[in-house]
């Protein structure tokens, strides 16, 4: 621990120490216990280097074992983004100059460091898209762990501790740490804003919020509204707000429009065009994925347990406090907790009313979850602390400080959040990782020289098409992506058009509508591979290829979680031994058409 932040550390524990019971305690009995508590602290406060080593090794293991959860970022992200890198992937609608609500200068940034690991090396495709992931995991590390130091600040020691804990054992953080989505942009740089603001230095916090919402997510821009609100109302700094408003937009805005105008072909801001989709247009997102008030409610607690509970509870617990626990006022250079706090309830607040709910929306504020969790957890043990010395009467025969006296309250919070957060990350690899390893599986036939190379091989994708995880585990530019029909109506993507300007062109079939498009389905008799997953059901459009035995062989099969035949209970979260009995699971496989003789590679069954 640096020596400024372990005065910073003394200093914090000093006002706890006197606010707790709020009784007067002698300056020499306050100093020998502040010395001996500090001491104690010091062993269980991880510094900055130990806390980033801690997130760098859990971000990294969701590089590596997280699968895509949302197709979104497949068709969106990873797609085009190997369309710049190959000059080969899938385009949707919001690519075509036609609407240009993406911008191709977010690609770049994640596009530009793999090209220079590609032109290196010269990698397997899919060696790329683990290491751009890996690159996400490093970004996402560092912004935590700025945060979490920047939380001691502003909060103390024991919430901070209490916040590194539960961003390493949550699984929302698994989930989108290393997710190429602009929600999980937003949430770094959202992230930094928050921290930078919670030291003051507004600058930063103005900076790094305009990189969020301008280059990210348009719609981060409302977790600054409490930064500005800050700054315009309470601090006064007009002069210094817009100045740095107007830099950041400059700085940012202007190389983001000439880039994305080059890519389009036209003047194109695209911030501005997916707030004028979302926000003016008489449909909004609201074409798909609408879901009921208590989608977020059952998501959060998947995705953080008790800690999100706890995070909705925090106003509550903290005016219990306020009404109970005698205790002096927060220092005057801390920021009321009504600022500090307003970002996570304002972001809640605005989504919960959307009709279009997706779970990447809640992302930006996933670390905000973690802190109001912990200062939930410090409140409860503040709580029971006053009551015990109270009810009791055992003020004289316990110690001063209440962190000494509620261990176990700690203990029991990381104890359980942390094996619901394991279970819920663990049940996810074990359930829905299979397309990740049956593409692998194609990867490495493609480089095994089974297949030829100078021949186009139709990788076919029906009624799983939503969990491709995209071209990158697609061993050469020769394995081409096909759609076959199913029970799916809305409007998929297809291919960037063979052209030098392919990004400037307008291709016919594309609307904005979500309406099916015909035009891209396949002829199945043409498919070399499918993907497929075998639950034992079928229909006329979403035939079981894997029981066709006569036309096609299983390559690869891995285990799939079968949602709808699991106990719910058993199926959300992995217990030992139960969760294998209650729970079902399908094949997902690899099927190669018996009508295209390769080398035979012998049939796999994963043991996951």
């Amino acid at each position: 621990m640096a020596p400024k932040q372990r005065l910073r550390v003394a200093a914090n524990l000093k006002n706890e120490t006197k606010k707790s019971n709020g009784k007067k305690i002698s300056r020499s009995h306050d100093k020998s216990e502040e010395v001996n508590l500090l001491d104690t602290i010091k062993m269980v406060y991880p510094g900055g280097d130990t806390a980033f080593k801690f997130l760098l090794l859990t971000r990294f293991c969701s590089a590596i074992w997280s699968q895509i959860s949302d197709c979104d970022e497949t068709y969106n992200f990873w797609e085009p983004g190997h369309f710049l890198l190959y000059r080969n992937g899938q385009q949707t609608w919001e690519y075509s100059p036609q609407f240009a609500l993406r911008s191709y200068t977010y690609l770049l940034i994640h596009m530009v460091p793999a090209q220079l690991y590609s032109y290196l090396l010269e990698p397997n495709p899919i060696h790329v898209f683990y290491y751009v992931r890996c690159l996400l995991s490093v970004g996402c590390a560092l912004s935590e762990v700025y945060f979490y130091k920047n939380v001691c600040r502003e909060f103390g020691v024991h919430i901070g501790r209490l916040t590194l804990a539960f961003l390493i054992l949550s699984t929302g953080m698994f989930i989108s740490s290393a997710a190429f989505l602009p929600s999980s942009f937003s949430m770094y740089l959202s992230t930094t804003a928050i921290a930078a603001w919670y030291s003051r230095k507004y600058e930063v916090a103005i900076f790094t919020t305009a990189i969020s919402s301008l280059l990210g997510w348009p719609f981060a821009a409302l977790l600054g509204v409490p930064i500005a609100f800050d700054m315009l109302f309470r601090r006064q700094e007009w002069f210094r707000f817009f100045k740095w408003a107007i830099i950041s937009a400059v700085v940012i805005l202007g190389p983001m429009v000439w880039i994305d105008s080059i890519y389009y072909g036209k003047l194109v801001i695209a911030p501005l065009n997916i707030l004028m989709y979302n926000v003016f247009t008489s449909h909004g997102p609201n074409l798909y994925g609408t879901e009921p008030f208590s989608f977020y409610l059952i998501n959060g607690f998947l995705n953080f347990n008790f800690i999100f509970i706890g995070a909705l509870l925090t106003p509550i617990f903290l005016l219990l406090c306020w009404a109970f626990v005698p205790a002096r006022p927060r220092h005057h250079l801390c920021l009321p907790y009504w600022y500090s706090l307003a970002p996570l309830y304002l972001w809640l607040l605005v989504f919960f009313i959307q009709p279009h709910k997706e779970e990447r929306f809640l992302f930006p504020v996933y670390p905000l979850i973690c802190l109001h969790g912990a200062i939930t957890v410090d409140a409860i043990q503040k709580l029971y602390f006053y009551l015990k010395t109270k009810i009791f009467n055992l003020a004289q025969s316990v110690s001063y400080h209440y962190l000494q006296n509620t261990t176990h309250i700690m203990v029991a919070a990381l104890v359980v959040c942390g094996f619901f957060g394991l279970s819920r990350s663990f049940t996810l690899y074990r359930g829905y990782y299979a397309p990740m390893e049956i593409m692998t599986e194609a990867n490495k036939l493609g480089a095994s020289g089974q297949i030829p190379t100078d021949a186009t091989i139709n990788f076919c994708i029906g009624k799983e098409w939503h969990r491709f995880p995209g071209s990158f585990f697609f061993p050469s530019n020769n394995w081409k992506l096909q759609y076959l029909r199913s029970e799916f109506k809305g409007q998929l993507p297809q291919p960037f058009a063979d052209h030098e300007n392919a990004t400037s062109i307008i291709q016919p079939h594309f609307n904005d509508m979500n309406a099916e498009e015909t035009s891209r389905y396949f002829d199945i008799e043409r498919c070399h591979f499918i993907m497929d997953l075998d639950l034992g059901k079928q229909t006329v459009l979403e035939p079981n290829y894997s029981r066709l035995t006569k036309n096609f062989t299983i390559v690869k099969s891995s285990k799939f979680l079968d949602a709808s035949n699991s106990h719910p209970l058993f199926r959300a979260f992995y217990f030992p031994f139960a969760s294998s009995e209650l729970c079902s699971y399908g094949s997902y496989n690899l099927l190669q058409s018996t009508k295209y003789k390769f080398s035979s590679p012998k049939q796999k069954t994963s043991k996951t």
